[in-house]
């Protein structure tokens, strides 16, 4: 029997699978009838044991354009967990009823712990503070859509770089092309792990760490901000003390370049001022979109529809 496909961390995928995968989600937005039949008698089942919005919904109205069908749970106390049944056992249970599982879990490491179990293919849709892929898949496709390019780009990654899973994962993807250069720019507290940082020195990538937006804006051709996240912290008194550490609004804009690319992967609190929405260089609702394009691409690449 051929060994299941999965996708764990950002890094399963070679360059050339991402091209694949990118091609493919750009046809899909180019031609869409011709998609949606595509996995027509296959069913996704989507694992939620933590709250999302954006990731889940995506993932199933990825899998119905396609012609698919959907179940699952949005929430851990609406499963079996809650009746103290093990991963492993959740995952060869849903396994019997799916041909795709998609999940995300508080816990890091759950996702390589289902892979050992699935008897399908599996997607990590976020483990703990670890890995997001599939938001970095959708990050990569904004970047390719609106910048054309993934060499030759100064990033900056702005806010909660600590336990904000989708910049460890959009770092590492990053990190494969020629001439990136990363701005990290977080309070010390929420500083980018020290396994990015030496990732990075490894691969003789340059990054920078700085503490204030306003110094640095100028010279980044990608910005993304992130949420200060409260419910990473055990001590709400740090959460309050940081949760404002950074508002992007018009002001700061001013001082960025006309072709700025501003991301995100979403919920916003308060760290992007609802004034810059209609600002051309806002690119984080179009980025939702695409996500939905880059989750059809990879479920019909792991299902080899």
């Amino acid at each position: 029997m051929l060994k299941n496909r999965n996708l764990v961390d950002p890094m399963d995928f070679t360059e050339e699978e991402l091209d694949e995968v990118f091609s493919l989600a750009e046809s899909i937005i180019d031609h869409p009838e011709a998609y949606v039949h595509k996995c027509e008698g296959k069913i996704l089942a989507t694992l939620f044991f933590e709250p999302s919005t954006r990731t889940r919904l995506s993932f199933e109205s990825a899998m119905l354009r396609l012609g698919g069908r959907v179940l699952g749970f949005s929430e851990a106390d609406s499963s079996s967990a809650a009746k103290g049944e093990s991963l492993a056992d959740t995952i060869r249970t849903v396994s019997q009823y799916s041909d795709i599982i998609a999940m995300r879990h508080p816990r890091e490491g759950s996702a390589t712990l289902a892979t050992q179990h699935a008897s399908v293919p599996f997607i990590n849709a976020g483990d703990g503070g670890h890995h997001h892929p599939t938001q970095t898949l959708t990050d990569l496709l904004t970047i390719r859509r609106i910048k054309h390019r993934f060499d030759h780009l100064n990033i900056g990654l702005c806010g909660d770089l600590k336990f904000g899973r989708t910049t460890h994962s959009l770092t590492k993807a990053m990190a494969r092309y020629a001439n990136v250069h990363f701005t990290f720019i977080s309070p010390e507290e929420l500083r980018v792990p020290e396994y990015i940082r030496y990732n990075l020195s490894q691969k003789d990538v340059p990054y920078q760490e700085v503490e204030r937006l306003e110094s640095v804006i100028g010279n980044l051709d990608v910005l993304y901000m992130t949420r200060v996240q409260k419910e990473r912290f055990f001590n709400e008194e740090d959460y309050v003390r940081l949760k404002d550490s950074y508002i992007l609004d018009r002001e700061k804009l001013r001082h960025a370049k006309d072709d700025l690319t501003v991301l995100h992967p979403l919920p916003r609190v308060n760290e992007i001022a609802v004034e810059v929405d209609d600002d051309p260089r806002a690119c984080y609702f179009e980025q939702v979109r695409y996500g939905v394009f880059a989750r059809m691409a990879l479920i019909m690449k792991l299902l080899g529809v």
